[in-house]
Protein backbone atom coordinates (compact mmCIF):
# COMPACT_ATOMS: atom_id res chain seq x y z
CA UNK A 1 0.00 0.00 0.00
CA UNK A 2 1.10 3.24 -1.05
CA UNK A 3 1.71 5.96 1.69
CA UNK A 4 2.44 9.89 1.67
CA UNK A 5 3.36 10.76 4.74
CA UNK A 6 3.25 14.57 5.47
CA UNK A 7 7.19 14.91 6.61
CA UNK A 8 7.79 18.50 8.74
CA UNK A 9 11.37 18.63 9.82
CA UNK A 10 10.08 17.82 13.33
CA UNK A 11 10.69 14.32 15.73
CA UNK A 12 7.25 12.99 15.22
CA UNK A 13 6.58 12.85 11.05
CA UNK A 14 10.46 11.66 11.59
CA UNK A 15 9.22 8.53 13.52
CA UNK A 16 6.43 8.14 11.98
CA UNK A 17 7.78 7.69 8.70
CA UNK A 18 10.29 5.23 10.29
CA UNK A 19 7.17 3.25 11.57
CA UNK A 20 5.47 2.80 8.23
CA UNK A 21 8.64 2.04 6.54
CA UNK A 22 8.67 -0.83 9.43
CA UNK A 23 5.32 -2.28 9.06
CA UNK A 24 5.80 -2.36 4.95
CA UNK A 25 4.15 0.13 3.39
CA UNK A 26 5.48 1.67 0.78
CA UNK A 27 6.62 5.13 1.62
CA UNK A 28 7.10 8.37 0.27
CA UNK A 29 7.69 11.56 2.30
CA UNK A 30 6.53 15.18 1.16
CA UNK A 31 7.81 18.55 3.00
CA UNK A 32 4.69 21.45 2.41
CA UNK A 33 5.59 24.87 2.61
CA UNK A 34 2.94 26.87 3.09
CA UNK A 35 4.20 30.52 4.49
CA UNK A 36 6.63 32.95 2.66
CA UNK A 37 7.59 35.88 4.90
CA UNK A 38 8.30 37.97 2.12
CA UNK A 39 5.47 37.82 0.00
CA UNK A 40 3.31 37.46 2.42
CA UNK A 41 4.42 40.83 4.27
CA UNK A 42 5.70 38.95 7.18
CA UNK A 43 7.99 41.18 8.70
CA UNK A 44 7.52 43.20 11.73
CA UNK A 45 7.44 40.80 14.86
CA UNK A 46 8.93 38.14 12.41
CA UNK A 47 12.44 37.16 14.74
CA UNK A 48 14.30 35.69 12.11
CA UNK A 49 13.90 37.95 8.84
CA UNK A 50 16.99 39.14 8.81
CA UNK A 51 18.32 35.43 9.39
CA UNK A 52 20.42 34.00 6.17
CA UNK A 53 18.27 30.62 6.41
CA UNK A 54 14.55 31.12 7.07
CA UNK A 55 12.75 28.44 9.13
CA UNK A 56 11.31 26.83 6.72
CA UNK A 57 14.19 25.96 4.57
CA UNK A 58 15.80 24.62 7.62
CA UNK A 59 12.60 22.38 8.37
CA UNK A 60 13.39 21.36 4.94
CA UNK A 61 16.40 20.72 5.12
CA UNK A 62 15.94 18.57 8.48
CA UNK A 63 13.28 16.58 6.43
CA UNK A 64 15.58 15.73 3.42
CA UNK A 65 18.32 14.79 6.44
CA UNK A 66 15.80 12.59 7.73
CA UNK A 67 14.37 11.05 4.52
CA UNK A 68 18.05 10.28 3.26
CA UNK A 69 18.78 8.22 6.27
CA UNK A 70 15.87 6.37 6.25
CA UNK A 71 16.79 5.82 2.25
CA UNK A 72 12.83 7.47 1.59
CA UNK A 73 12.17 9.34 -1.23
CA UNK A 74 11.02 13.03 -0.55
CA UNK A 75 9.03 15.35 -2.58
CA UNK A 76 8.29 19.13 -2.08
CA UNK A 77 5.41 20.66 -2.75
CA UNK A 78 3.74 24.20 -1.89
CA UNK A 79 0.15 25.41 -0.71
CA UNK A 80 1.08 28.88 0.12
CA UNK A 81 -1.51 30.32 -2.03
CA UNK A 82 -4.21 28.01 -0.72
CA UNK A 83 -2.62 28.56 3.13
CA UNK A 84 -3.27 32.45 2.58
CA UNK A 85 -6.71 31.55 0.65
CA UNK A 86 -8.29 29.78 3.17
CA UNK A 87 -6.20 29.78 6.68
CA UNK A 88 -5.18 33.11 6.80
CA UNK A 89 -7.22 35.19 5.67
CA UNK A 90 -10.33 33.45 7.52
CA UNK A 91 -7.21 33.74 10.56
CA UNK A 92 -7.43 37.63 9.78
CA UNK A 93 -11.05 38.29 9.28
CA UNK A 94 -11.92 36.67 12.64
CA UNK A 95 -9.48 38.56 14.92
CA UNK A 96 -10.72 41.81 13.00
CA UNK A 97 -14.30 40.36 14.22
CA UNK A 98 -13.36 40.53 17.87
CA UNK A 99 -13.13 36.93 17.82
CA UNK A 100 -9.90 34.38 18.66
CA UNK A 101 -9.62 31.57 15.90
CA UNK A 102 -7.83 28.49 15.91
CA UNK A 103 -5.46 28.52 13.01
CA UNK A 104 -4.44 24.62 13.85
CA UNK A 105 -7.84 23.81 13.31
CA UNK A 106 -8.43 25.66 10.50
CA UNK A 107 -5.08 24.38 8.88
CA UNK A 108 -5.37 20.50 9.01
CA UNK A 109 -8.67 21.55 7.78
CA UNK A 110 -7.92 23.25 5.01
CA UNK A 111 -4.18 21.83 4.17
CA UNK A 112 -3.23 19.15 5.82
CA UNK A 113 -6.30 16.86 4.97
CA UNK A 114 -7.67 18.55 1.83
CA UNK A 115 -4.86 20.19 -0.36
CA UNK A 116 -2.43 17.64 0.83
CA UNK A 117 -5.03 14.62 0.94
CA UNK A 118 -6.01 15.67 -2.71
CA UNK A 119 -2.72 15.63 -4.03
CA UNK A 120 -1.73 12.38 -2.36
CA UNK A 121 -5.05 11.08 -3.77
CA UNK A 122 -3.98 12.46 -7.40
CA UNK A 123 -0.55 11.27 -7.22
CA UNK A 124 -1.56 7.64 -6.57
CA UNK A 125 -1.38 7.19 -3.20
CA UNK A 126 -3.70 4.93 -1.30
CA UNK A 127 -2.81 6.41 2.34
CA UNK A 128 -1.45 9.40 3.56
CA UNK A 129 -0.34 9.86 7.12
CA UNK A 130 1.13 12.77 9.71
CA UNK A 131 2.73 12.82 12.88
CA UNK A 132 -0.01 13.51 14.82
CA UNK A 133 -0.57 11.97 18.69
CA UNK A 134 -4.26 10.50 17.66
CA UNK A 135 -5.68 7.41 16.41
CA UNK A 136 -8.41 6.15 14.41
CA UNK A 137 -10.45 3.08 14.00
CA UNK A 138 -12.71 1.43 11.45
CA UNK A 139 -15.85 0.02 12.16
CA UNK A 140 -17.50 -1.28 9.20
CA UNK A 141 -17.17 1.43 6.20
CA UNK A 142 -16.90 4.39 8.89
CA UNK A 143 -13.48 5.94 10.52
CA UNK A 144 -13.85 6.95 13.94
CA UNK A 145 -10.86 9.50 14.96
CA UNK A 146 -10.22 8.17 18.66
CA UNK A 147 -7.87 9.72 21.16
CA UNK A 148 -3.93 9.36 21.58
CA UNK A 149 -2.26 6.90 24.20
CA UNK A 150 -0.19 9.98 25.57
CA UNK A 151 -3.11 12.09 27.08
CA UNK A 152 -0.59 14.49 27.83
CA UNK A 153 0.05 15.18 23.92
CA UNK A 154 -3.34 14.25 22.44
CA UNK A 155 -4.08 16.54 19.34
CA UNK A 156 -7.59 15.21 18.63
CA UNK A 157 -8.94 18.32 19.18
CA UNK A 158 -7.00 20.09 16.45
CA UNK A 159 -8.14 17.33 13.87
CA UNK A 160 -12.08 17.84 14.79
CA UNK A 161 -12.49 19.36 11.41
CA UNK A 162 -11.03 17.06 9.58
CA UNK A 163 -13.64 15.56 7.21
CA UNK A 164 -14.47 11.73 7.98
CA UNK A 165 -13.60 10.43 4.37
CA UNK A 166 -9.71 12.00 4.67
CA UNK A 167 -9.68 9.74 8.57
CA UNK A 168 -10.88 6.53 6.46
CA UNK A 169 -7.73 7.08 4.41
CA UNK A 170 -4.78 8.71 6.82
CA UNK A 171 -2.63 6.66 9.10
CA UNK A 172 -1.49 7.92 12.53
CA UNK A 173 1.37 6.14 13.62
CA UNK A 174 1.95 7.64 16.60
CA UNK A 175 -1.17 7.08 18.23
CA UNK A 176 0.14 4.31 20.95
CA UNK A 177 3.26 5.88 21.64
CA UNK A 178 4.43 8.95 23.74
CA UNK A 179 6.25 11.73 23.29
CA UNK A 180 9.82 10.33 25.28
CA UNK A 181 9.23 6.98 23.27
CA UNK A 182 9.24 8.68 20.08
CA UNK A 183 12.47 10.49 20.66
CA UNK A 184 13.69 7.97 22.02
CA UNK A 185 13.45 5.94 18.85
CA UNK A 186 14.43 8.80 16.88
CA UNK A 187 18.06 8.55 19.03
CA UNK A 188 18.48 5.03 18.39
CA UNK A 189 18.01 5.51 15.29
CA UNK A 190 20.51 8.34 15.02
CA UNK A 191 17.93 11.24 13.37
CA UNK A 192 20.30 13.57 14.40
CA UNK A 193 18.72 16.67 12.96
CA UNK A 194 15.52 16.10 14.64
CA UNK A 195 15.84 13.78 17.61
CA UNK A 196 16.39 16.63 20.08
CA UNK A 197 14.59 19.04 18.40
CA UNK A 198 12.74 22.07 19.50
CA UNK A 199 8.79 21.46 19.33
CA UNK A 200 7.54 23.94 16.58
CA UNK A 201 5.11 26.38 18.17
CA UNK A 202 3.52 29.67 17.45
CA UNK A 203 1.07 30.14 14.04
CA UNK A 204 0.81 26.91 12.52
CA UNK A 205 3.27 26.82 9.20
CA UNK A 206 4.21 30.17 10.30
CA UNK A 207 5.87 29.91 13.57
CA UNK A 208 7.06 32.11 17.04
CA UNK A 209 6.02 35.73 16.57
CA UNK A 210 5.83 38.72 18.58
CA UNK A 211 1.82 38.41 18.13
CA UNK A 212 0.74 41.74 18.31
CA UNK A 213 3.78 43.18 16.10
CA UNK A 214 2.67 40.52 13.69
CA UNK A 215 -0.58 41.09 13.43
CA UNK A 216 0.12 44.52 13.10
CA UNK A 217 1.40 43.75 9.46
CA UNK A 218 -2.28 43.20 8.32
CA UNK A 219 -4.71 44.85 11.11
CA UNK A 220 -3.69 48.35 12.20
CA UNK A 221 -4.29 48.89 15.43
CA UNK A 222 -5.74 51.38 17.70
CA UNK A 223 -5.46 51.71 21.38
CA UNK A 224 -8.41 52.73 23.27
CA UNK A 225 -9.89 52.24 26.75
CA UNK A 226 -9.63 49.47 29.09
CA UNK A 227 -12.94 49.44 31.61
CA UNK A 228 -13.86 48.04 34.59
CA UNK A 229 -17.71 46.31 33.73
CA UNK A 230 -19.05 47.00 37.61
CA UNK A 231 -18.33 50.61 37.95
CA UNK A 232 -17.46 51.98 34.23
CA UNK A 233 -14.44 53.47 35.49
CA UNK A 234 -11.51 53.40 32.44
CA UNK A 235 -9.24 51.63 34.37
CA UNK A 236 -6.21 51.61 31.65
CA UNK A 237 -5.84 52.04 28.14
CA UNK A 238 -5.31 48.99 25.38
CA UNK A 239 -2.97 48.64 22.43
CA UNK A 240 -5.76 47.50 20.44
CA UNK A 241 -9.32 45.27 21.25
CA UNK A 242 -8.15 42.55 18.54
CA UNK A 243 -5.06 41.43 20.46
CA UNK A 244 -6.54 40.36 23.93
CA UNK A 245 -8.15 37.34 24.52
CA UNK A 246 -11.39 36.67 27.01
CA UNK A 247 -9.62 35.49 30.25
CA UNK A 248 -6.41 37.02 29.65
CA UNK A 249 -4.90 38.36 32.50
CA UNK A 250 -1.29 39.69 32.07
CA UNK A 251 -0.20 42.53 29.66
CA UNK A 252 -3.02 44.41 30.12
CA UNK A 253 -0.86 46.93 32.56
CA UNK A 254 -3.14 48.28 34.44
CA UNK A 255 -0.88 49.72 37.08
CA UNK A 256 -2.19 52.10 39.01
CA UNK A 257 -5.68 49.81 40.35
CA UNK A 258 -4.36 46.97 42.22
CA UNK A 259 -5.89 43.65 41.10
CA UNK A 260 -5.12 41.37 39.30
CA UNK A 261 -7.63 41.95 36.59
CA UNK A 262 -9.42 39.94 34.10
CA UNK A 263 -10.39 40.65 30.41
CA UNK A 264 -14.09 39.18 29.58
CA UNK A 265 -15.59 41.11 26.43
CA UNK A 266 -15.15 43.81 24.10
CA UNK A 267 -16.86 46.26 22.23
CA UNK A 268 -15.17 46.24 18.32
CA UNK A 269 -17.42 48.94 17.39
CA UNK A 270 -16.40 51.56 19.68
CA UNK A 271 -12.84 49.86 20.51
CA UNK A 272 -13.66 49.38 24.31
CA UNK A 273 -12.13 46.32 25.94
CA UNK A 274 -13.84 45.46 28.89
CA UNK A 275 -12.46 44.20 32.27
CA UNK A 276 -13.28 42.76 35.71
CA UNK A 277 -11.91 42.86 38.74
CA UNK A 278 -10.29 39.31 40.80
CA UNK A 279 -13.37 39.76 43.09
CA UNK A 280 -15.52 39.91 40.91
CA UNK A 281 -14.56 36.77 38.12
CA UNK A 282 -18.80 36.10 37.69
CA UNK A 283 -18.20 37.83 34.82
CA UNK A 284 -15.82 35.24 33.16
CA UNK A 285 -18.37 32.53 33.82
CA UNK A 286 -21.09 31.16 31.32
CA UNK A 287 -23.46 27.77 31.47
CA UNK A 288 -23.84 27.11 28.04
CA UNK A 289 -23.28 28.30 24.56
CA UNK A 290 -24.36 27.87 20.78
CA UNK A 291 -21.86 26.36 18.33
CA UNK A 292 -21.79 26.16 14.85
CA UNK A 293 -20.43 24.83 11.28
CA UNK A 294 -20.07 21.42 13.68
CA UNK A 295 -18.26 18.70 11.60
CA UNK A 296 -19.95 15.32 13.25
CA UNK A 297 -17.41 12.38 13.05
CA UNK A 298 -20.14 9.57 13.57
CA UNK A 299 -21.43 7.00 11.35
CA UNK A 300 -24.91 7.90 12.20
CA UNK A 301 -26.05 10.99 13.64
CA UNK A 302 -28.34 9.06 15.70
CA UNK A 303 -24.87 8.14 17.43
CA UNK A 304 -25.09 11.99 18.89
CA UNK A 305 -25.20 11.40 22.48
CA UNK A 306 -27.43 13.87 24.52
CA UNK A 307 -24.47 13.89 27.32
CA UNK A 308 -21.50 13.71 26.85
CA UNK A 309 -17.66 15.50 27.19
CA UNK A 310 -16.18 18.83 25.84
CA UNK A 311 -12.98 20.60 25.51
CA UNK A 312 -13.59 24.47 24.98
CA UNK A 313 -9.80 25.21 24.38
CA UNK A 314 -7.40 22.53 23.96
CA UNK A 315 -5.13 21.76 27.34
CA UNK A 316 -8.60 22.12 29.68
CA UNK A 317 -9.40 18.79 30.95
CA UNK A 318 -12.98 17.34 29.78
CA UNK A 319 -16.12 19.20 30.72
CA UNK A 320 -19.38 17.19 31.22
CA UNK A 321 -21.93 18.54 28.95
CA UNK A 322 -25.62 18.29 27.37
CA UNK A 323 -25.57 18.32 23.43
CA UNK A 324 -29.17 19.51 21.84
CA UNK A 325 -28.58 18.90 18.48
CA UNK A 326 -30.65 22.01 16.32
CA UNK A 327 -30.18 21.30 12.91
CA UNK A 328 -26.84 18.95 10.48
CA UNK A 329 -23.91 21.46 11.74
CA UNK A 330 -25.32 23.32 14.76
CA UNK A 331 -26.07 22.87 18.51
CA UNK A 332 -26.77 24.14 21.70
CA UNK A 333 -24.38 23.01 24.37
CA UNK A 334 -25.20 23.05 28.17
CA UNK A 335 -22.82 22.64 31.26
CA UNK A 336 -24.21 21.73 34.38
CA UNK A 337 -21.22 23.32 36.27
CA UNK A 338 -20.36 27.14 35.23
CA UNK A 339 -16.97 27.30 33.07
CA UNK A 340 -14.44 30.19 32.72
CA UNK A 341 -13.78 31.67 29.57
CA UNK A 342 -15.75 30.11 26.91
CA UNK A 343 -14.85 31.97 23.80
CA UNK A 344 -16.50 33.13 21.09
CA UNK A 345 -14.32 31.98 17.77
CA UNK A 346 -12.84 29.26 19.33
CA UNK A 347 -13.47 25.70 19.08
CA UNK A 348 -15.94 23.26 21.11
CA UNK A 349 -14.34 19.69 20.40
CA UNK A 350 -17.17 16.86 21.58
CA UNK A 351 -15.76 13.93 22.78
CA UNK A 352 -17.91 10.47 23.95
CA UNK A 353 -15.82 8.14 25.79
CA UNK A 354 -12.41 7.62 23.80
CA UNK A 355 -13.95 8.71 20.43
CA UNK A 356 -13.88 12.49 19.51
CA UNK A 357 -16.97 13.10 17.52
CA UNK A 358 -16.65 16.30 15.97
CA UNK A 359 -16.81 19.97 16.95
CA UNK A 360 -17.49 23.33 16.00
CA UNK A 361 -17.37 26.95 16.30
CA UNK A 362 -18.37 28.88 19.38
CA UNK A 363 -20.92 31.84 18.16
CA UNK A 364 -22.54 32.88 21.63
CA UNK A 365 -22.18 32.28 24.93
CA UNK A 366 -24.55 32.59 27.69
CA UNK A 367 -25.40 32.68 31.28
CA UNK A 368 -28.56 32.51 32.88
CA UNK A 369 -30.48 32.36 29.87
CA UNK A 370 -28.65 35.86 28.45
CA UNK A 371 -26.07 36.38 25.91
CA UNK A 372 -22.92 37.20 27.85
CA UNK A 373 -21.64 39.73 26.02
CA UNK A 374 -24.88 41.32 25.78
CA UNK A 375 -25.16 41.90 29.44
CA UNK A 376 -21.80 43.10 29.53
CA UNK A 377 -22.42 45.71 27.24
CA UNK A 378 -25.59 46.68 28.40
CA UNK A 379 -24.14 46.84 32.02
CA UNK A 380 -21.44 49.23 30.88
CA UNK A 381 -24.13 51.20 29.55
CA UNK A 382 -25.77 51.64 32.97
CA UNK A 383 -22.79 52.57 34.84
CA UNK A 384 -22.20 55.39 32.16
CA UNK A 385 -25.95 56.17 32.53
CA UNK A 386 -25.73 56.67 35.93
Amino acid sequence: MKVLVGLSGGVDSAVAAYLLKEQGYDVTCCFMRNWDSYANGDIAGNPTIQDDTCPQEQDYQDAKAVAEHLNLPLQRVDFIKEYWDYVFKTFLSEYEKGRTPNPDILCNKYIKFDAFFDYAMKQGFDMVATGHYCSNMTEGSFTYLTRAADTNKDQTYFLCQVSPAALHKTLFPLGKLTKPEVREIAAKLNLESVATKKDSTGICFIGERNFRQFLSNYLPSQDGDIVDVDTGKVVGRHVGVLYYTIGQRKGLNIDHEKGPWFVIGKDVQKNVLFVCHHTHKEWLYSDSCLVKGINWIVKDKNEIPEKCTCKFRYRQPDQDIYLKVLDETTALVSYPQKIASVTIGQEAVFYDGFKCIGGGVIEEVYVDGQDLNGKILSTYQERING
